[in-house]
């Protein structure tokens, strides 16, 4: 049953939520290098910056890095780096740490059950500023501006829950300049030829989820229209060819995770194209390869399954494929999250474990040969790479 609980609260909705207290003045922030006897080959990124949500309630979330411009031989990964290089802010970053992007040279933390998003230099994590955003959870950038999508009302499964709204942010001055509304509890978003697409999951209403992408013109930013999909959207990706990819968790039941795809009709408007049938709970695209990670929960077994693999986005058919296979990614507990370096596609894997006690990043090269892993914090969720060189002291 705690299993279940934690699935469902976990990968469905935010369910916790926690104020953060300031620090004490004796605190000192501790950073913890781990040095890897394996050089890492990079020529493009510098470095990774990774997420750690911190379970919700816990006010833990906390930020990673890896080094990719090292030239001594060895791979630096330092842990929870936020607290040092902002001693005068609160105590670690907030309340579940939710989504990190880069755009141009700043980075955009978004704290869901904190309400905010945190806006930092992505050469050296020096804070910049906040945006005040309830119950936010994800970000993403065109034209100068950053969309947050979020849940709005409070973090509670109601059947009189709110529907879930998106907040244009100006990104030089980080002022709220518009929102429209759109379905219920919205998670992750995608630009695609002047259009924002939105996928509703509706997990405050379970069993009685979402099913639709919301579509904003950007130009007006008013809701055009709504796509009907799937039950329970999620993860959301554009690809090369103009199509869009989006997850539907099910609904732990009868209706199993499940990919579909969005493509234009002959007006050039979203529609389904149709469906692969892999459970997806994270992905990413790399040229025409959707690399996933299926973790899912079902109400009829009572436990969580696992599954990795390939989508050819050309094509939309799964690939027959041994990258996963070794027998590192079969003894991880709980597949999180998924990176893949758009140059070399050297992976990452996050392992998020209990949920309570620190994970693991583990890398393999674009054959899926394991290299090395390390400890990371709680929860390690979402990743992005960097081209600006941190400073390691």
């Amino acid at each position: 049953m705690r299993n279940k609980i934690i699935s469902l609260f976990i990968l469905a909705v935010a369910v916790m939520a926690t104020t953060t207290s300031c620090r004490d003045e004796n605190f000192v922030p501790v950073i913890i290098d781990n040095i890897i006897d394996e050089a890492e080959s990079d020529v493009v990124m510098n470095g990774m910056y990774l997420i750690c949500e911190g379970n919700m309630g816990s006010n833990k979330c906390t930020v990673d890095y890896l080094d990719l411009s090292s030239t001594d031989g060895k791979v630096h990964y330092q842990r929870n780096i936020y607290a040092e290089r902002n001693p005068h802010s609160v105590l670690e970053l907030g309340d579940v740490g939710n989504d990190i992007q880069c755009y141009g040279s700043r980075l955009w933390l978004v704290i869901n059950c904190s309400n905010k998003v945190e806006v930092c230099t992505s050469d050296s994590l020096k804070r910049i500023g906040q945006v005040n955003i309830p119950n936010c959870r994800y970000v993403v950038f065109n034209g100068g501006y950053a969309y947050v999508s979020s849940y709005v009302g409070p973090v509670e499964i109601s059947a009189n829950a709110q529907k879930g709204r998106v907040y244009k942010v100006d990104t030089l001055t980080l002022q709220k300049v518009d929102s429209v509304t759109v379905g219920y509890q919205p998670e992750e978003m995608a630009v695609v030829n002047g259009k924002l697409y939105v996928a509703n999951s509706g997990g405050y209403l379970v069993p009685n989820y979402d099913h639709t992408v919301s579509v904003i013109d950007l130009a007006s930013f008013k809701e055009e229209r709504k796509i009907d999909v799937a039950v329970n959207l999620h993860r959301m990706r554009a690809d090369k060819y103009g199509n869009i990819w989006v997850s539907s968790r099910g609904d732990y039941d009868e209706n199993p995770s499940r990919l579909y795809y969005l493509t234009p009709d002959a007006n050039g408007n979203m529609q389904v194209g149709g469906t692969v049938d892999v459970p997806v709970s994270e992905m990413c695209i790399v040229g025409d390869t959707l690399y996933y990670i299926g973790t899912s929960w079902s109400n009829i077994t009572y436990e969580n399954t696992k599954e990795m693999g390939l989508v050819n986005v050309h094509t939309h058919s799964k690939l027959t494929t041994t990258l996963f296979s070794s027998q590192e990614v079969q003894d991880m507990i709980l597949p999180y999250g998924i990176i893949v370096h758009p140059v070399n596609k050297d992976f990452y894997l996050f392992d998020a474990k209990d949920y309570v006690s620190s994970g693991e990043l583990l890398h393999f090269d674009s054959n899926g040969n394991f290299l090395w892993k390390v400890n990371t914090g709680d929860i390690p969720s979402r990743a992005v790479f960097v081209k600006d060189i941190f400073e390691i002291k």
